[in-house]
């Protein structure tokens, strides 16, 4: 059985890797490390085909280390440990670098199994190298991923996946025999949604045994089942298809909310993104014109983990419905757009000793605290106190959303402080 053309023109340098130049271009955060031998655990994270696994044996080539890997699909404790124990035996043996453990699909690890590599990584007896499809942030431990790097990468554009082609065309031993002529690319790229190893096995599979091909539109379409792009969780569509649900429940039209998440469901995406995405929109888009929501749609992220398919689309029907009807306010996410704004223009600006905490004698003796009016001790718990720093003191960060609720916070606001919340 022949090796399929994505592993036969697998690059084995930076020199030869096309895409990610943020990451390993001349300038790029990991070239520079690199070149001083610094190599830090990282996790990888981006879609599939962009070339994780790739990074990673050629960042143990680069750094001359010796390379480890592992399957989270097919691999448990027992398998970690031994890899790690082979691994501790070897870093002392024949370099004084630390090997690297490569571990495709971390998301996949169990807590108990994410676990078990923490010690490892803590005592510097591997280098880890995580790859991910999935956001770390939710797939991967705290205490493991404290430890690590994360590296974003980032799908392939036209450009990219244009270059790719050709160097298969002209690098490989097979292809290069051929007479192959790419009038038309667009077909491939769609397919491919800007997964290369995707775009190599459709170019190898139009190819097939010919020696004389032009690779047109049509000629793919031809060849390739047209249903493979109804929906690509990893593509175009994913992405398109993601936007019009948000904005479908944003917009209030609970009918066309259902069916894109009929559609991603169909497609076979996952529950769990989907339930995320929800989470973020309830504050996001709803806020505290209804707090419920948010409480709604983390209740649903964690039924859906429970149930699991075929369940769990009812449990995301009835929440996609609940927020899509819901009233809405995007007040606290454009506060704290502003504020994080300021923080980035205006820099550390000192906290009011007023405000400073005084857990010490000397910290008393300096002032810290001293002057703080603890608003319990005054009518209705409410104290005229300025907290924000001098420099931005009238600064206004949130805006009350024109619904009931936050008309509410509006009247108190305004009751409490007077000119300074005069909306």
């Amino acid at each position: 059985m022949s090796t399929p053309l994505a592993e036969r023109i697998r690059p084995k340098s930076f020199e030869d890797y096309i895409s990610q130049q943020h990451l390993v271009g001349k300038n790029g955060v990991l070239t520079g490390l690199i070149s001083q031998g610094i190599v830090p655990s990282l996790i990888l994270w981006g879609p599939p085909g962009i070339g994780k696994t790739t990074l990673a044996n050629i960042i143990a080539t680069e750094s001359k280390r010796p390379f480890y890997t592992l399957s989270a699909i097919n691999s448990g404790v027992k398998d970690v440990r031994e890899v790690i124990n082979s691994a501790k035996k070897q870093s002392g043996l024949f370099t004084a670098k630390n090997p690297i453990l490569f571990i495709d699909e971390i998301h996949r690890f169990s807590k108990s199994q994410q676990d078990s590599l923490l010690g490892a990584v803590e005592k510097g007896w591997v280098t880890l190298i995580g790859a991910t499809t999935e956001n770390p942030s939710f797939e991967v431990i705290p205490a493991l991923l404290s430890r690590c790097q994360v590296y974003i990468l980032n799908a392939f554009d036209k450009d990219e996946l244009h270059d790719l082609m050709l160097r298969a065309l002209e690098k490989d031993e097979i292809l290069a025999e051929k007479n192959i002529e790419l009038k038309e690319t667009e077909a491939l790229f769609q397919i491919s949604g800007g997964d290369a190893r995707k775009l190599l096995n459709t170019l190898e599979l139009i190819i097939g045994n010919e020696d004389d091909i032009e690779i047109t539109n049509d000629l793919v379409l031809q060849k390739v089942q047209k249903n493979t792009v109804l929906y690509d969780k990893t593509g175009e569509q994913h992405y398109d298809i993601i936007s019009a649900f948000i904005k479908s429940i944003r917009g209030s039209d609970p009918n066309a909310a259902v069916y894109w998440l009929a559609r991603m469901i169909e497609g076979g995406e996952d529950l769990k993104f989907i339930a995320r995405r929800l989470v973020i929109l309830a504050s996001e888009d709803i806020g505290n014109a209804n707090p419920t929501a948010l409480i709604m749609a983390n209740n649903t992220f964690q039924a859906v983990a429970v149930v699991g398919y075929p369940e769990s689309r009812i449990i995301l029907s009835q929440c996609v419905i609940y927020l899509a009807n819901s009233v809405k306010s995007n007040a606290s996410y454009m506060a704290i757009n502003k504020a994080q704004a300021e923080v980035q223009r205006s820099g550390d600006l000192s906290v009011p000793l007023y405000l400073r905490n005084s857990p010490t004698k000397l910290m008393k003796d300096l002032d810290y605290g001293k002057g703080y009016q603890y608003a319990h001790d005054f009518p209705n718990n409410f104290a005229d106190v300025e907290f924000l720093p001098e420099e931005i003191i009238g600064t206004r960060f949130y805006e009350p959303g024109k619904n009931i609720r936050e008309e509410k916070f509006r009247e108190i606001l305004q009751k409490h402080w007077k000119d300074k919340y005069d909306y």
